[in-house]
């Protein structure tokens, strides 16, 4: 794959762009994708960013920090606004791991975080959704038992290590659930891997951030991951 090319936001913020070999032009589906609550961490996500960009689609990465005084709130959806000016108008998909992904399925069940906007679909990977969301600072558990979720659902992908052990797989069990419901289209995908491993990495205690892996297993794993991702903004 090509070097992604380096962006940035309104707000200051770096976006890797990611594109598939050839595209140099926003002419396949985006992705954007969001890391977790470690700050200014896109990197982490490059190898699974690489991993969707070579199924054909185009997927941004941009830093933002969970320890900002609004929680990383403004730089998310400053991201948000940058990806959709991307996009053109095209297919988008919004995707986050740990943190990244209450982040962003709270975008699809409360639309008015973005102005009434609503994602072509929503990925999840490995996180908890009973606290609150960044991007709309509401638990995404309470809005759909209390009815204020989105009145039009997109679909909604959850993917999920079976051997995590920061963010335990009922989690996803319980919200694809409670999505199914209330009327969402979702689904969730179960993998042989650790809270890491689902992005392709692993965690590295000295460094106290995650790095890419180059265990096989973890790369097989974690390649169901991208085809997920990859599947859902290809409007497989």
């Amino acid at each position: 794959m090509p070097e992604p090319q380096l962006a940035t936001t309104s707000l200051g913020k770096s976006v890797d762009i990611h594109r598939p070999e050839g595209v140099t032009a926003p002419a396949a589906p985006t992705v954007l994708l969001w890391h977790g609550s470690g700050p200014d961490e896109r990197d982490v996500m490059g190898p699974l960013a690489r991993a969707v960009a070579a199924r054909g689609v185009v997927v941004l990465v941009p830093d933002w920090r969970a320890d900002a005084a609004d929680g990383g709130r403004a730089e998310l959806l400053d991201s948000l606004a940058f990806a959709r000016d991307h996009a053109a108008g095209g297919r988008l998909v919004l995707a986050g791991w740990s943190a990244g992904a209450p982040a962003a399925v709270g975008v699809a069940l409360r639309p008015e975080t973005a102005g009434g906007w609503r994602p072509a679909a929503v990925v999840g990977i490995a996180a908890q959704y009973d606290r609150p969301a960044r991007t709309t600072g509401t638990v995404l558990l309470d809005d759909l038992t209390a009815g204020r979720a989105a009145d039009a659902p997109v679909p909604v992908r959850l993917v999920h290590g079976t051997q995590d052990t920061l963010e335990d797989v009922a989690y996803s069990r319980k919200f694809r659930a409670a999505l199914a419901e209330h009327g969402w289209e979702a689904d969730l995908t179960e993998i042989p891997a650790d809270h890491a491993g689902v992005i392709m990495t692993a965690y590295d205690p000295a460094a106290r951030r995650c790095r890419e892996s180059r265990d096989p297993a973890v790369r097989e794993a974690a390649a169901v991951t991208a085809r997920v991702i990859a599947d859902v903004a290809l409007g497989v």
